[in-house]
């Protein structure tokens, strides 16, 4: 396939990852509170090993708070049936990222498949309630799949990268650009007011994982930008829980 050149690109495609100058982005870094830092983690780029997560992580996320798109604060332990529920929990980076709303185009075409295997999809993207409604409505997607979390604990508790390295200058990313039409396809109705507030949250990275109960049973780190697991291979893993 022939990638697409940059000025191929829709005009905000750039605006959309970073938001901000990387002057400001700087000045609002140094001043943000320790969750909002980088951290650190032992897993290997885009790993799909669950090796590099504690046995108890399902627990330990499930004491997160996050909020519905419509402003109502739940626990990840309520999403989905603790015991033997299989849940796909997707964490995007931010609700102004084109490539998340790529990402969530795929996963609403997606869901009739999770939905016939008896898997519940959780959407979790970085932002408040309000930029949460702008992407459902505007995409659109399901509401009642969508989640916010503005305070990124999730993603601090599953550890996923973070950085501007991540954001703009990991080799993964580079596939986003042999998606060009998917892209183009999903942000039709996109706007860049669904970014966050706060800026320093556009570096952060998602990760997509399959809970059997609170049994972590597939986790994959987004390396850069972009750099979504294969949907099919999701699935696939789910269907085999299902089975189990």
């Amino acid at each position: 396939m022939c990638l697409k050149p940059l000025s191929q690109l829709p005009s905000n495609f750039s605006t959309s990852i970073a938001s901000v100058p990387f002057t400001k982005l700087k000045s609002s870094y140094s001043s943000v509170s320790p969750i909002s830092r980088p951290r650190m983690v032992s897993a290997r780029a885009a790993t799909e090993s669950i090796t590099d997560y504690r046995e108890d992580i399902g627990e330990i996320l499930g004491d997160v708070s996050i909020f519905t798109a419509s402003g109502q604060r739940v626990q990840f332990s309520d999403l989905w049936d603790q015991k033997d529920g299989i849940a796909a929990v997707v964490l995007l980076r931010h609700f102004g990222c084109v490539c998340c709303w790529e990402l969530a185009t795929a996963l609403k075409e997606a869901k009739p498949r999770f939905d016939a295997a008896g898997v519940k999809l959780i959407a979790v993207g970085v932002g408040t309630p309000d930029k949460a409604r702008i992407l459902a409505t505007r995409l659109p997607f399901p509401m009642e799949c969508l989640y916010a979390d503005p305070e990124r604990k999730a993603y601090d508790v599953l550890g996923l990268y973070y950085g501007l390295g991540r954001t703009f200058f990991n080799p993964a990313s580079t596939k986003v650009f042999s998606r060009f039409n998917e892209i183009r396809e999903a942000t039709k109705n996109y706007t860049i007011e669904a970014t966050p507030e706060d800026r320093s949250s556009v570096l952060q990275q998602g990760g997509t994982f399959v809970f059997r109960g609170k049994k972590l049973l597939y986790g994959r780190k987004d390396e850069g930008t972009g750099d979504h697991p294969s949907l099919d291979d999701v699935i696939n893993v789910c269907c085999k829980a299902t089975v189990a």
